[in-house]
Formats: C-alpha cells, sequence, structure tokens
C-alpha cells in the first residue's frame, strides 16, 4: 500500500490523499479529495492536479452555489466595518475558524491598513488556538503564493499592524465585553457553536448597534445556522438572548471551493478510468445539484449498476416482491435482445401491482438504483 499526498489548498499543509493497493499484481487506487480549496485563496496556492484513481470521494460542501467575487466581497467587508464601527459606533463580531480563516481575515485587515482605507480602531483576535496557528503560519511565508509574497516585499509581517492585538489571556478575553468602545472582535469558533465567540455573541448580539458577521460555513442546526436563519431569539449557554444586533453574511472568505472550482479541480481525472465516484462532506440539498454539475460537465461520471437476478419471485398482497431488494426498484423484463442486449422494462413493483396480482412469477429481474420509466434500456 502506497499513499501519496497532493495540496489541496484549503489549509495551510491540506492535501488529498491517493491510496494506490497492489493486490498480487492488480493496483488499484482511491483518492479522497479532503477538503478542496480555491483558486484564487487570499494565502495559500492553487490545488495541485492528483494522481488518476479508479475510485473518487469528493466534498461537496458548495456543490449548490458560487462564491462572490473576491473584491466584491472585501469592499462589503469594509462597508459593514465603517458602518458597524465608525456610523453606529457600536462592536464588529466576526467568528471565524482558527485556522485559515483568521489569518486570512488578518491578511485582509493588514492590506486595509497598509491602504489607509482600514479605521483606526481596536481589532482583537480572541482565540488562543488561532494565535498559535497564527505563529505556525508566519513560519511558513515560502508556502504562500505570489499576492502574500508581493506584500512580503515591503510589509515583513502580513499577520500583524498597529491596531491589531492578539489575546490568550482569558481574563484579557472577558475584559472585551465590559469595553463601550467601538472595535472588532476576531473570535473562533466560526460555526458559533462552541469557543469564546459564544460569550463574545451573549453579551452583543442584543445591542442593534453591534453587528455579526459569518465569514464561513455553518453547519445546519448550529448557533451560526440558527442567527443566519433570521431567528429574532436564541439560546446560548442555557440564557435566552434577543437578536438585535445586524447580522452579515460573506461566504467568499470561505476556505471551501464552490462547485464551479470544485469541477474545474477534478478535471485532471479521466472520467472513463474512474469506476465510481463518491460525493460526501455536504449537505444532501447541496450534493444532488453538485452530481448533476460533474455529470453536465462531463468531467467524473458515476457508473450506473444495474444487474440480472433469474429465479422465482413473490408479489405479495401489498405490492412488494420478495425477496424484497431495498436498495432499488425492481423491473420485469418483457424481452430481451440476445444480440443487442437492449430490453423493454414494462412495470415496476409500484405501478404494476393492480394489473399483476399477488403470486408467484418466475421471471428475470433487473434491480436498478433509480426508478426508471418505461422505455428501452440498454
Amino acid at each position: 500500500i502506497k499513499v501519496k499526498f497532493t495540496n489541496t489548498g484549503h489549509l495551510l499543509g491540506s492535501a488529498a490523499a491517493t491510496i494506490e493497493i497492489d493486490e498480487f499484481g492488480t493496483v488499484t487506487r482511491i483518492g479522497y479529495t479532503g477538503d478542496i480549496g480555491r483558486d484564487n485563496n487570499y494565502l495559500l496556492r492553487a490545488p495541485d492536479a492528483f494522481p488518476q484513481c479508479d475510485y473518487l470521494i469528493v466534498e461537496s460542501t458548495y456543490g449548490d452555489r458560487l462564491h462572490q467575487n473576491k473584491q466584491l466581497s472585501e469592499d462589503e467587508l469594509l462597508r459593514i466595518i465603517k458602518h458597524t464601527c465608525v456610523e453606529k459606533k457600536g462592536k464588529l463580531i466576526i467568528p471565524s475558524f482558527a485556522i485559515g480563516r483568521t489569518q486570512e481575515i488578518v491578511y485582509i485587515l493588514n492590506n486595509f491598513y497598509n491602504e489607509g482605507k482600514l479605521p483606526i480602531i481596536p481589532i482583537y483576535v480572541d482565540s488562543p488556538l488561532a494565535v498559535n496557528a497564527t505563529n505556525i503560519f508566519r513560519m511558513h511565508l515560502d508556502l504562500f503564493n505570489k499576492d502574500v509574497a508581493e506584500v512580503l516585499e515591503h510589509d515583513d509581517d502580513p499577520f500583524g499592524f498597529g491596531t491589531l492585538k492578539y489575546i490568550t489571556n482569558v481574563n484579557h478575553s472577558k475584559a472585551l465585553n465590559q469595553r463601550k468602545e467601538p472595535c472588532i472582535i476576531i473570535s473562533a469558533s466560526g460555526m458559533m457553536e462552541a469557543g469564546r465567540v459564544k460569550h463574545h455573541i451573549a453579551n452583543n448580539i442584543d445591542n442593534p448597534n453591534n453587528s455579526i458577521l459569518a465569514i464561513g460555513y455553518c453547519a445546519p442546526m448550529t448557533l451560526g445556522a440558527r442567527i443566519l436563519s433570521g431567528e429574532k431569539e436564541i439560546s446560548i449557554h442555557g440564557m435566552p438572548h434577543k437578536v438585535n444586533a445586524e447580522i452579515f453574511s460573506i461566504d467568499a472568505f470561505s476556505g471551501h471551493a464552490d462547485y464551479q472550482e470544485m469541477e474545474k479541480y477534478l478535471r485532471c481525472q479521466n472520467p472513463e478510468k474512474v469506476k465510481k465516484l463518491f460525493i460526501v462532506h455536504g449537505d444532501y440539498e447541496a450534493q444532488v445539484p453538485y452530481s448533476k454539475v460533474l455529470e453536465k460537465a462531463g468531467v467524473v461520471l458515476p457508473k450506473e449498476e444495474y444487474f440480472w437476478e433469474e429465479g422465482e419471485y413473490e408479489l405479495d398482497a401489498s405490492g412488494n416482491w420478495n425477496p424484497y431488494f431495498a436498495w432499488g426498484y425492481v423491473f420485469e423484463i418483457d424481452s430481451v435482445n440476445s444480440t443487442s442486449g437492449a430490453c423493454t422494462a414494462i412495470f415496476d413493483n409500484a405501478t404494476d401491482y393492480a394489473a399483476k396480482g399477488p403470486g408467484k412469477w418466475t421471471t428475470q429481474l433487473l434491480l436498478a438504483p433509480v426508478a426508471g420509466e418505461e422505455g428501452v434500456y440498454d
């Protein structure tokens, strides 16, 4: 067994895994993309092509959406900062994943600062993990993209500037909630489900002068998802809180590729050589449209699975075949062309019962993973 890791550009060190299994001279390759990064990540290089696979497992987090243009997203971020901290004189809470997203947002704010666009207000990164992760990022500046390299020509620290302060001490973190002046607090976790950010949200969400800005994916049923859905009251640590703060979302800062970027990434695979594709790591509502994107693009096509069974089957009084094939639908075959293999499917167990009635039938059956319409199947 051999394993090869290939850069996916999602996080510092993230990689797709290609597993090569040699069984007595027969080689099978299984690929797992893991989280797929973006073509134009603010910090990291674009994902690299990975070896051809026989079986492929792919993520689908943003299989149903496209990210906003980067420049528009930056303009929106700056607008929200000025609106909240200058016009309303409130606090802007930015829940952020400690690794990857926090460094990206700090990098963007650093550029704003260097360009003279950023209002002079205190900015806090309140997450011990984010602080440690940022130090690791500083140790590997050689792994970043050309845009970061250009910044480094005139700024030796893209993760630090005059109004930015990193906080690890828990008492200093608590003290932020006693401050009344405008500020920006970047804190984990990104889905608002754990970490110090929950305390910051609890202490600030009832004030209409404040804002909460989500910058990444929030899984269903998380606190972040509930806030983004428009709930007027939420519970944090068992205590109810009115949602009076303004709620914003910019998903372009997510580390996950959108469906176009994922489809482009998978073009390194020859679809004729991929025997099976598995779409994982995404909501079902995202997986279904993403599968159609891949099919339409002809990038990687999952093969339909049909197989034949011949024998005696019983159609019971409920219209079900016995033995029951739980994984698919059953079709009886009226005739089979021995030359072409084409056949006519004339009924399934759901529609034919009224005509056929209960009883035992010796027949040839076609089992399919999806329901089919009456017609010719090859």
